[in-house]
Order: C-alpha cells, then sequence, then structure tokens
C-alpha cells in the first residue's frame, strides 16, 4: 500500500486546524460551494463529523456502524449541533491515535479493512485535503500542521506515479515540481490549487 510509515503522528496540531477553520464558519455559508463538486459547505463539515467519528472509532478499534457504514452511501449534512459536535469529535480523534496502539494491527474505516498505519495516514489526508476545502470554501487562510502536510504528501505520491491509480480522491492535476507543498498535495488530490469560491 502507498506511502507507511514506521513512526506515528500526532494528529492533534492538523485537528485543532480544522477546529479553527470550522468555528469559523459563518451561517449565511453553509451553502457556498467546495472544491468537492457535489458538496457545499454544510454537507463538507456534515462528511468531516462523519469521517472524524468514524477514524477516532478506527483508532480505538472500536468497530461497528462508525466504521462500516461507506461514506459515498448519502449525502451528508450538518446536524443542529455541529458546531459543539464536531470540535469534540476531532479532539477524541487526535487522543485515539495519540495511543501507539492505534497504529498497529488492524482496523477498519468506510467498511475497508486496513492496516491500523494506513488507517492513521488517511485519517491525517482527510485532515489536511478537506481542511484546505474548507478553508477555499468560506475564504479563510489555511496553514495546516507542516507534519501532517509531509506525511499526506509522502502517502499521496506514489499513487501519481501509478498510471492504472485514480488516487483517493481521483485523478491527480499537473502541479509544478517548483510549486509549494501545500500545492503539490492538493494537486495529488485531484484538485485544482488555484479553486476560488467564486471560479
Amino acid at each position: 500500500m502507498a506511502g507507511t510509515t514506521s513512526t506515528t503522528l500526532d494528529l492533534g496540531p492538523q485537528a485543532l486546524v480544522v477546529a479553527r477553520l470550522a468555528e469559523a464558519v459563518r451561517e449565511e455559508q453553509l451553502g457556498a460551494p467546495t472544491p468537492c463538486p457535489e458538496y457545499a459547505v454544510r454537507n463538507l463539515l456534515g462528511h468531516l463529523v462523519g469521517l472524524t467519528r468514524a477514524f477516532r472509532d478506527a483508532g480505538r478499534k472500536d468497530l461497528g456502524p462508525t466504521t462500516d457504514t461507506d461514506p459515498g452511501s448519502s449525502l451528508p449534512d450538518v446536524t443542529p449541533d455541529w458546531r459543539t459536535e464536531l470540535p469534540k469529535l476531532l479532539a477524541e480523534l487526535a487522543e485515539a491515535w495519540r495511543d501507539p496502539s492505534a497504529w498497529a494491527g488492524e482496523t477498519r474505516a468506510g467498511g475497508v479493512d486496513l492496516p491500523g498505519e494506513v488507517a492513521g495516514l488517511v485519517a491525517t489526508n482527510e485532515l489536511v485535503i478537506h481542511g484546505w476545502d474548507l478553508a477555499r470554501a468560506t475564504g479563510q487562510h489555511y496553514a495546516p500542521d507542516a507534519a501532517a502536510l509531509q506525511a499526506s504528501h509522502d502517502f499521496l505520491a506514489p499513487a501519481a506515479d501509478d498510471p492504472d491509480s485514480s488516487g483517493i480522491f481521483g485523478p491527480a492535476v499537473p502541479v509544478p515540481d517548483e510549486a509549494p507543498l501545500l500545492d503539490r498535495l492538493i494537486g495529488l488530490s485531484g484538485r485544482d490549487p488555484s479553486w476560488t469560491a467564486t471560479g
């Protein structure tokens, strides 16, 4: 599997970045478009709630409905209490993956069985990429955690060299080699780094 690592990674700093971005979202922005074509901001936030819960439980090896559900089975949406629920789940996610046992053995997320090490990297990648999505959609500055950014890039990069791979998020968008690491990662995720909500 692409991009594994023999060390654990603290997801806390990146989880905090996402929590702060979410906190700054205004109610009138919930219907705004995002770099995810099917998602408005409210759907992206709903997806973040769901994936954060799923990967928290995957880290805890608490397998069940939250880890067995395909995230593409329905269009996610925010609930009335998402503003308190999402930061709580993000903190719990980070805490779960601070336990070295989360990165060992097997676990499951999105209905897919994965080595713990790979699941941790997928969780990291989701937080970094969707943090960018949320920042771009709501006009916020985005400065991801440097360690999470590097891990996410290293995780996605091998798929770009595989002509038979469409990547986790979709086919890569070409980005110059000299571009900033974040732009190169966003290109690897199938997004245009120059995307804006206004087109």
